[in-house]
């Protein structure tokens, strides 16, 4: 017996009727989709987790991560494309941080998450 399968074949119409009435649109669940993608990489996590505070260029992220900058250039590239961080040029060095408080709420609510499931 598969205890992840009901052991009765029943519905419930208005569960579903909810369940279809808050789904989000086609082009949202991709948006949300390529997030969860973004928050899949533990390398792309580790950076997350090093802006969490302040703006950093690849030199200092390199440097945190041990990586080449190419190799950390190529995760921020990604990362941008999905409006998890943004980046701001000054003079020959570009900052990146992250794009809202709401990508720094989503990691803090993730890792209490951790440590919630993990206690």
């Amino acid at each position: 017996m598969n205890k992840f399968i009901c052991d009765i074949s029943q519905t419930h119409p208005h569960s579903i009727a909810q369940a279809k009435a808050n789904m989000p649109k086609e082009e949202e669940v991709f948006l949300l989709a390529s997030i969860f993608k973004v928050l899949s990489d533990p390398t792309r996590v580790k950076l997350l987790w090093a802006m969490k505070d302040q703006e950093m260029c690849v030199c200092d992220l390199a440097a945190v991560l041990n990586m080449t900058k190419s190799a950390i250039s190529h995760q921020l590239k990604t990362m941008k494309e999905c409006h998890v961080v943004k980046s701001r040029r000054d003079g020959k060095n570009i900052f990146y941080s992250l794009d809202d408080q709401h990508v720094t709420d989503i990691i803090s609510l993730a890792k209490m998450h951790v440590g919630h499931t993990n206690s």
